[in-house]
């Protein structure tokens, strides 16, 4: 009798508002990041893998369902992501693996509230949008307390156990939000590590801080006891622990870094020169053409938002500190990376695990003289690393496909040998067997939604971007602004032609592909039971 062949594991990474070329594997000469590019030596490596969205929680929730944003419901950062929803990791779970999620997830609200500005802006243009005594399009009669599983404040009176099925996760190692002072399981770990966060944590504990821009820092944390650290440590010891387990494992390690506040531990803090780094591509540009939010934003460079994740214009000074210190922490991470790699082979199950890394979005930083993310598409923020390492796998194969972040669930599922459920808008891109071979898509749809904006771009806002071989077009939906870009002759997109004659043929190619992108998303998501 043939026995079926034995699942692989599955161990994915992620970074936090990491672009694709600030690793060695994508071109950057500046920083170091040995393990990743180990990796990247032995795995297919996507050139041209695109964000659903470039926001946390829409993109975390597309990458976990493999649907747009539009889709799945959580449009923008502030909305949980529907605890009953079909997930991948919830597909491998009922299929027989042992499934775990280590560092940040943000499936649901950290308990950040809006700025006083976004509050009152977003009251003028929809009253109703956080009246509570108001209902949603879809009620559901959930116990009290569903939606509070990753809000800081509960974890910060003792250890909080997760649920045992949370999104499809069986065992979760939590940390909540970013930087050097995160909530969740890391802190009481800290404690045991002989750290006090609330002493040590935060800008207020740190030294160098930038004084025209306070979220480049040097942390008090030591580096044995930092977020990064801890997340290293419990994948190598659940790499460990799985060696001696029949079923496969899931594992995703989520790493809350290199995300803004840019708070490396002294070890990390000096080891680039920041006036040793080069200045990024159209870092002094002229943005007569860009829409009028980025040239408001141009015309106050050097201030940084009040909310402290919007975009913003830069000075040199400010992105070769940020730059210094990103790539300190983006060292870190690769060599925890590495460490876990290292207990994969060392106990023998580096030859059954498919390894895959990406980041949940990009930052502009600098691009453009811009820095950070939120209602612009430049590449920098729309384009992530994803590289895939199958099992037995020894060289490097390149892939030119264009990817979404909502390609990666169906990939995966099928690399498993697992059904996929229905809905799924994604693509698998596994094309006979074998991974970056395919023709790939024709286009992509980038989505984000906001209820509130900057100065020069009226709320709510509605963007959406299609990407294609060509070039890209945004539309400012109720705006009536557009961005076109032909990257066959601008690839570093410097030069907005959407309202330039020559550009009209390319505008009129790429709106016609938008809207086959949109007509696509309305698949169907439930079986019917019954012709009517």
């Amino acid at each position: 009798m043939s026995q079926t062949p034995k699942r692989p594991n599955i161990l994915v990474f992620i970074a936090d508002q990491l672009r694709a070329d600030h690793l060695g594997a994508y071109g950057n000469q500046e920083v170091r990041t040995p393990h990743l590019d180990r990796l990247a030596a032995r795995s297919t490596v996507y050139d041209h893998a695109h964000v659903a969205n470039p926001t946390c929680m829409p993109n975390r929730a597309s990458l976990l369902t493999g649907r747009w944003p539009s889709a799945h419901g959580t449009q923008y950062n502030g909305i949980p992501l529907d605890p009953n929803a079909s997930t991948f990791v919830r597909q491998l779970g009922t299929c027989g693996y042992r499934t775990q999620a280590i560092g940040k997830l943000h499936h649901q609200n950290m308990g950040w509230d809006y700025e006083p500005e976004q509050r009152e802006q977003i009251l003028a243009t929809d009253p109703q949008l956080l009246d509570p005594a108001v209902p949603d399009a879809e009620v559901h009669n959930r116990h009290p307390g569903w939606d509070q599983w990753e809000n800081r404040e509960r974890h910060e009176a003792g250890y909080l156990p997760m649920p045992e099925d949370y999104y499809g996760y069986q065992h979760v190692d939590l940390v909540i939000g970013h930087g050097d002072a995160p909530g969740g399981h890391w802190p009481h770990w800290a404690r045991e590590q002989g750290i006090d966060p609330r002493e040590l944590g935060g800008v207020q504990a740190g030294t160098d801080v930038l004084d025209s821009w306070e979220q480049v820092y040097t942390s008090a944390i030591p580096a044995q006891a930092h977020p990064t650290r801890y997340i290293g440590e419990k994948a190598v010891e659940a790499v460990h622990a799985h060696s001696s387990v029949e079923e496969p494992f899931f594992m995703f390690v989520s790493f809350p870094d290199p995300h803004h506040p840019f708070a490396p531990p002294r070890e990390y803090a000096r080891r680039y020169d920041p006036q040793q780094l080069g200045l990024p591509i159209g870092f002094d540009q002229d943005h007569t053409k860009s829409p009028e939010h980025i040239r408001r934003m141009i015309d106050r460079r050097g201030v940084p938002n009040q909310d402290p994740t919007m975009t913003f214009a830069v000075t040199e000074e400010q992105y070769r500190a940020a730059a210094a210190a990103q790539y300190g922490l983006i060292e870190f991470m690769d060599e925890q990376i590495g460490l876990v790699l290292d207990a994969l082979e060392q106990t023998g199950q580096d030859q059954e695990t498919i390894v895959l890394f990406t980041s949940d979005h990009g930052d502009l930083f600098g691009d453009h003289g811009l820095m950070l993310k939120h209602f612009v598409h430049y590449r920098a923020v729309t384009r992530v690393p994803l590289m895939i390492h199958l099992p037995g796998q020894d060289g490097q194969r390149r892939s030119s496909e264009l990817v979404s972040s909502a390609d990666l669930a169906p990939t995966l599922m099928e690399l498993a040998n697992v059904q996929a459920f229905r809905g799924v808008q994604g693509r698998s891109l596994v094309h006979e067997g074998m991974l970056g071979t395919g023709p790939g898509a024709s286009a992509l749809l980038v989505e984000e939604d906001q209820p509130f904006s900057l100065p020069g771009l009226p709320a709510p806002v509605r963007m959406r971007t299609v990407i294609t071989r060509e070039g890209r077009l945004t539309h400012y939906m109720g705006a009536g602004t557009y961005e076109l870009y032909d990257h066959r002759s601008d690839p570093d997109e410097l030069e907005n032609l959407a309202e330039d004659p020559c550009g009209a043929a390319l505008r009129q190619r790429l709106e016609s592909a938008m809207n086959q992108q949109l007509v696509n998303l309305a698949a169907s998501r439930s079986r019917p039971t019954a012709a009517a």
